[in-house]
């Protein structure tokens, strides 16, 4: 549960950013899904506070960071709050869109970078064939031409439970809470708002220049298209490795939270002593 006293707020000249701040130590960052927010990491910030410095921000246009006005790149975003908190190089923790940030950050600011630990992604430039995938997206686009938000909030929270289960298989708790951060992300956009994001290009040919210790850990039951980006990352990467937590969709950290906090702490471990 977020303490009110770890929430910080930073002026980027473009609206805020707020970030959850906890420990001290080496500069560990986590970075939340799509249209989800720091409030996915719960089960992780207690145990990695004693010995970092654990950084959660909301993503510009999620949680409670402002909407954006003009083009931005999130990982330009998760840059400028690096450098205003002095802090550097960083492990970067990212699941999902999170982790596309991640992997941007390395390729746009590699002296901000350490390590990289992503979940359910390879790059930011995805590729998705998976039917189950786009029954989703189908989903998704008939409940926002309805303008049903809670029929969209539903079909992006399938996710949770990959092509292989129902919502029902889940943890209704992590099910609950996942709801919860969509819902708080949707209101806060109106669907008529410009897109003012921009990406970040040929991501998968820079990333063989990746040298950082980068890990992927996915959900044994996510989507295949999820599972095949990070185990594509990996093999890219100068030096990678992709590991799983078994029955677990595109959310492992919430629904086994002891495997994945253990599978991250050995790397974390493992990636403090090839450096030192």
């Amino acid at each position: 549960m977020t303490d009110a006293s770890d929430m910080f707020s930073f002026d980027t000249g473009d609206g805020h950013l707020v970030y959850r701040d906890v420990g001290a130590g080496r500069p560990l960052v986590l970075l939340h899904g799509g249209l989800l927010d720091h409030g996915m990491w719960d089960e992780q910030m207690p145990l990695l506070a004693p010995d970092y410095r654990v950084i959660a921000p909301d993503a510009r246009g999620h949680g409670g960071s402002a909407n954006a006005s003009k083009p931005f790149r999130h990982t330009d975003d998760l840059a400028a709050l690096l450098r205003h908190l002095d802090v550097g190089p960083a492990i970067l923790v990212g699941l999902s869109m999170g982790g596309a940030i991640a992997v941007d950050t390395a390729l746009e600011h590699p002296d901000l970078i350490s390590a990289l630990v992503v979940s359910g992604v390879g790059t930011s430039e995805p590729e998705f064939e998976d039917p189950w995938l786009g029954e989703i997206e189908a989903e998704e686009a008939r409940a926002l031409a309805a303008g049903d938000a809670e029929g969209w909030v539903e079909a992006f929270t399938r996710l949770a439970a990959g092509p292989h289960r129902t919502l029902d298989d889940v943890d209704q708790d992590v099910v609950r809470r996942l709801r919860e951060m969509t819902r708080r992300t949707v209101a806060k956009h109106t669907g008529v708002e410009p897109v003012h994001m921009v990406p970040v290009t040929d991501t998968w040919e820079r990333a063989a220049k990746i040298t950082v210790p980068v890990l992927a850990i996915n959900g044994g039951v996510d989507s295949d298209d999820h599972i095949g980006m990070a185990e594509r990352l990996v093999r890219t990467v100068a030096n990678g490795r992709a590991t799983t937590v078994e029955d677990t969709a595109h959310y492992p950290n919430m629904e086994r939270p002891d495997k994945f906090n253990e599978i991250l702490g050995h790397f974390l471990r493992t990636a403090s002593t090839q450096e030192s």
